[in-house]
Protein backbone atom coordinates (compact mmCIF):
# COMPACT_ATOMS: atom_id res chain seq x y z
CA UNK A 1 0.00 0.00 0.00
CA UNK A 2 1.37 3.41 -0.96
CA UNK A 3 1.91 6.22 1.53
CA UNK A 4 -0.92 8.20 -0.08
CA UNK A 5 -3.32 5.27 0.22
CA UNK A 6 -2.42 4.84 3.89
CA UNK A 7 -3.09 8.53 4.56
CA UNK A 8 -6.42 8.43 2.73
CA UNK A 9 -7.51 5.30 4.60
CA UNK A 10 -6.64 6.91 7.93
CA UNK A 11 -8.60 10.02 7.01
CA UNK A 12 -11.60 7.89 6.10
CA UNK A 13 -11.40 6.09 9.43
CA UNK A 14 -11.19 9.36 11.35
CA UNK A 15 -14.08 10.84 9.36
CA UNK A 16 -16.13 7.72 10.07
CA UNK A 17 -15.47 8.02 13.80
CA UNK A 18 -16.48 11.70 13.80
CA UNK A 19 -19.63 11.19 11.74
CA UNK A 20 -20.65 8.02 13.55
CA UNK A 21 -20.29 9.61 16.98
CA UNK A 22 -22.16 12.71 15.83
CA UNK A 23 -25.09 10.62 14.61
CA UNK A 24 -25.09 8.57 17.82
CA UNK A 25 -25.21 11.65 20.04
CA UNK A 26 -27.86 13.25 17.85
CA UNK A 27 -29.95 10.11 18.29
CA UNK A 28 -29.45 10.01 22.06
CA UNK A 29 -30.22 13.67 22.67
CA UNK A 30 -32.80 14.09 19.92
CA UNK A 31 -34.87 11.13 21.06
CA UNK A 32 -34.59 12.39 24.62
CA UNK A 33 -35.97 15.79 23.60
CA UNK A 34 -38.81 14.21 21.62
CA UNK A 35 -39.70 11.91 24.51
CA UNK A 36 -39.62 14.80 26.97
CA UNK A 37 -41.99 16.80 24.76
CA UNK A 38 -44.46 13.97 24.22
CA UNK A 39 -44.83 12.65 27.77
CA UNK A 40 -44.44 13.76 31.36
CA UNK A 41 -43.94 10.14 32.46
CA UNK A 42 -40.19 9.68 32.99
CA UNK A 43 -40.39 5.91 32.64
CA UNK A 44 -42.07 6.22 29.25
CA UNK A 45 -39.59 8.91 28.24
CA UNK A 46 -36.66 6.69 29.18
CA UNK A 47 -38.17 3.77 27.31
CA UNK A 48 -38.59 5.89 24.18
CA UNK A 49 -35.05 7.22 24.53
CA UNK A 50 -33.74 3.67 24.94
CA UNK A 51 -35.54 2.22 21.92
CA UNK A 52 -34.51 5.08 19.62
CA UNK A 53 -30.91 4.98 20.80
CA UNK A 54 -30.74 1.21 20.36
CA UNK A 55 -32.16 1.35 16.87
CA UNK A 56 -29.77 4.09 15.80
CA UNK A 57 -26.80 2.41 17.44
CA UNK A 58 -27.10 -0.90 15.63
CA UNK A 59 -27.49 0.90 12.28
CA UNK A 60 -24.53 3.19 12.94
CA UNK A 61 -22.30 0.29 13.98
CA UNK A 62 -23.22 -1.64 10.84
CA UNK A 63 -22.51 1.37 8.61
CA UNK A 64 -19.22 2.50 10.10
CA UNK A 65 -17.85 -0.80 11.41
CA UNK A 66 -16.30 -1.83 8.07
CA UNK A 67 -14.64 1.58 7.73
CA UNK A 68 -13.11 2.34 11.13
CA UNK A 69 -14.23 -0.46 13.43
CA UNK A 70 -16.91 1.96 14.73
CA UNK A 71 -15.36 2.51 18.14
CA UNK A 72 -17.30 5.77 18.61
CA UNK A 73 -15.92 5.72 22.14
CA UNK A 74 -12.53 6.84 23.53
CA UNK A 75 -12.69 4.10 26.17
CA UNK A 76 -12.89 1.43 23.48
CA UNK A 77 -10.14 3.07 21.44
CA UNK A 78 -7.78 3.25 24.41
CA UNK A 79 -8.47 -0.41 25.18
CA UNK A 80 -7.46 -1.26 21.60
CA UNK A 81 -4.18 0.59 22.17
CA UNK A 82 -3.60 -1.21 25.46
CA UNK A 83 -4.12 -4.54 23.69
CA UNK A 84 -1.76 -3.43 20.89
CA UNK A 85 -4.51 -3.63 18.30
CA UNK A 86 -4.21 0.07 17.44
CA UNK A 87 -1.30 2.48 17.41
CA UNK A 88 -1.25 5.49 19.77
CA UNK A 89 -1.00 7.84 16.79
CA UNK A 90 -4.10 6.38 15.16
CA UNK A 91 -5.91 6.41 18.51
CA UNK A 92 -5.21 10.11 19.00
CA UNK A 93 -6.96 10.85 15.71
CA UNK A 94 -9.89 8.62 16.64
CA UNK A 95 -10.40 10.21 20.05
CA UNK A 96 -10.20 13.75 18.72
CA UNK A 97 -12.76 12.86 16.06
CA UNK A 98 -15.05 11.15 18.58
CA UNK A 99 -15.13 14.12 20.96
CA UNK A 100 -15.54 16.69 18.18
CA UNK A 101 -18.19 14.57 16.47
CA UNK A 102 -20.08 14.09 19.71
CA UNK A 103 -20.23 17.82 20.40
CA UNK A 104 -21.36 18.44 16.82
CA UNK A 105 -24.09 15.84 17.31
CA UNK A 106 -25.34 17.59 20.44
CA UNK A 107 -25.47 20.93 18.65
CA UNK A 108 -27.30 19.29 15.74
CA UNK A 109 -29.89 17.72 18.05
CA UNK A 110 -30.51 21.07 19.74
CA UNK A 111 -30.95 22.74 16.36
CA UNK A 112 -33.38 20.09 15.09
CA UNK A 113 -35.70 20.93 17.99
CA UNK A 114 -35.31 24.71 17.69
CA UNK A 115 -33.17 25.07 20.78
CA UNK A 116 -30.09 27.24 21.13
CA UNK A 117 -27.06 25.45 19.61
CA UNK A 118 -25.48 25.12 23.05
CA UNK A 119 -27.65 24.87 26.16
CA UNK A 120 -25.52 23.78 29.12
CA UNK A 121 -27.23 20.97 30.97
CA UNK A 122 -28.53 21.49 34.49
CA UNK A 123 -29.22 17.78 35.11
CA UNK A 124 -27.36 16.62 38.21
CA UNK A 125 -25.67 13.24 37.88
CA UNK A 126 -23.34 12.79 40.82
CA UNK A 127 -22.72 10.49 43.76
CA UNK A 128 -21.28 7.04 44.43
CA UNK A 129 -24.17 5.17 42.82
CA UNK A 130 -23.78 7.11 39.59
CA UNK A 131 -20.02 6.59 39.50
CA UNK A 132 -20.33 2.88 40.28
CA UNK A 133 -22.95 2.58 37.55
CA UNK A 134 -20.66 4.16 34.96
CA UNK A 135 -17.76 1.93 35.97
CA UNK A 136 -19.94 -1.18 35.69
CA UNK A 137 -21.51 -0.04 32.41
CA UNK A 138 -18.14 0.65 30.82
CA UNK A 139 -16.62 -2.57 32.17
CA UNK A 140 -19.42 -4.56 30.58
CA UNK A 141 -19.33 -2.66 27.31
CA UNK A 142 -15.60 -3.23 26.93
CA UNK A 143 -16.18 -6.88 27.73
CA UNK A 144 -18.80 -7.23 25.00
CA UNK A 145 -16.57 -5.48 22.45
CA UNK A 146 -13.57 -7.68 23.25
CA UNK A 147 -15.25 -11.04 23.82
CA UNK A 148 -17.81 -10.94 21.02
CA UNK A 149 -15.39 -9.17 18.69
CA UNK A 150 -12.91 -12.02 19.10
CA UNK A 151 -15.36 -14.89 18.85
CA UNK A 152 -18.27 -13.79 16.63
CA UNK A 153 -17.28 -10.45 15.14
CA UNK A 154 -20.20 -10.30 12.72
CA UNK A 155 -22.74 -9.98 15.52
CA UNK A 156 -20.80 -7.43 17.58
CA UNK A 157 -23.09 -4.52 16.57
CA UNK A 158 -26.11 -6.42 17.85
CA UNK A 159 -24.39 -7.55 21.05
CA UNK A 160 -23.18 -4.03 21.84
CA UNK A 161 -26.64 -2.60 21.20
CA UNK A 162 -28.32 -5.25 23.34
CA UNK A 163 -25.97 -4.47 26.22
CA UNK A 164 -26.45 -0.70 25.98
CA UNK A 165 -30.24 -1.04 25.79
CA UNK A 166 -30.22 -3.21 28.91
CA UNK A 167 -27.74 -0.99 30.73
CA UNK A 168 -30.02 2.03 30.24
CA UNK A 169 -32.28 0.27 32.73
CA UNK A 170 -30.03 -1.68 35.10
CA UNK A 171 -27.67 1.20 35.95
CA UNK A 172 -28.53 4.27 38.01
CA UNK A 173 -26.72 6.49 35.49
CA UNK A 174 -28.62 5.13 32.44
CA UNK A 175 -25.28 3.93 31.09
CA UNK A 176 -23.37 6.68 29.31
CA UNK A 177 -20.31 4.36 29.20
CA UNK A 178 -18.60 6.65 26.69
CA UNK A 179 -16.40 9.69 27.42
CA UNK A 180 -17.17 11.39 24.10
CA UNK A 181 -20.91 10.97 24.56
CA UNK A 182 -20.64 12.13 28.18
CA UNK A 183 -18.88 15.35 27.19
CA UNK A 184 -21.34 15.96 24.36
CA UNK A 185 -24.41 15.49 26.54
CA UNK A 186 -23.29 18.41 28.71
CA UNK A 187 -24.05 20.67 25.72
CA UNK A 188 -27.81 20.08 25.88
CA UNK A 189 -30.05 20.99 28.80
CA UNK A 190 -32.57 18.30 27.96
CA UNK A 191 -33.69 14.85 29.12
CA UNK A 192 -30.37 13.19 28.19
CA UNK A 193 -28.10 15.92 29.54
CA UNK A 194 -25.49 15.96 32.27
CA UNK A 195 -24.34 18.99 34.26
CA UNK A 196 -20.83 20.04 33.09
CA UNK A 197 -19.56 19.87 36.66
CA UNK A 198 -20.49 16.19 36.84
CA UNK A 199 -18.71 15.18 33.64
CA UNK A 200 -15.31 14.63 35.29
CA UNK A 201 -16.74 12.12 37.76
CA UNK A 202 -18.29 10.13 34.93
CA UNK A 203 -15.05 10.17 32.94
CA UNK A 204 -13.03 8.89 35.89
CA UNK A 205 -15.54 6.09 36.53
CA UNK A 206 -15.56 5.14 32.85
CA UNK A 207 -11.75 5.05 32.80
CA UNK A 208 -11.74 2.74 35.83
CA UNK A 209 -14.32 0.45 34.25
CA UNK A 210 -12.41 0.26 30.97
CA UNK A 211 -9.07 -0.27 32.74
CA UNK A 212 -10.55 -3.22 34.60
CA UNK A 213 -12.49 -4.64 31.68
CA UNK A 214 -9.69 -4.76 29.11
CA UNK A 215 -7.35 -7.10 31.03
CA UNK A 216 -10.15 -9.27 32.41
CA UNK A 217 -11.78 -9.99 29.07
CA UNK A 218 -8.48 -10.16 27.19
CA UNK A 219 -7.51 -12.94 29.59
CA UNK A 220 -10.87 -14.68 29.35
CA UNK A 221 -10.87 -14.57 25.54
CA UNK A 222 -7.23 -14.70 24.32
CA UNK A 223 -6.28 -13.46 20.86
CA UNK A 224 -3.26 -14.23 18.71
CA UNK A 225 -0.96 -11.64 17.17
CA UNK A 226 -2.64 -8.90 15.14
CA UNK A 227 -1.26 -5.93 13.23
CA UNK A 228 -2.12 -2.67 15.03
CA UNK A 229 -4.47 -0.28 13.23
CA UNK A 230 -2.50 2.62 11.79
CA UNK A 231 0.63 0.72 10.73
Amino acid sequence: MTALAIILNERRRIAAEALGTALLVAAVIGSGIMAQRLTADRAVALLANTVATGGALVAILLVFGPISGAHLNPAVTLCMVAMKQQTPRSAAGYITAQVAGGIAGAILANAMFELAPITWSMTTRTGLAQSLSEAVATFGLVGVVIAVGRTRAAITPFAVTAYIVAAYWFTASTSFANPAVTIARAFSDTFAGIRPGDVAGFLIAQAIGAAMGAPVFSWLVPLGERTPVGD
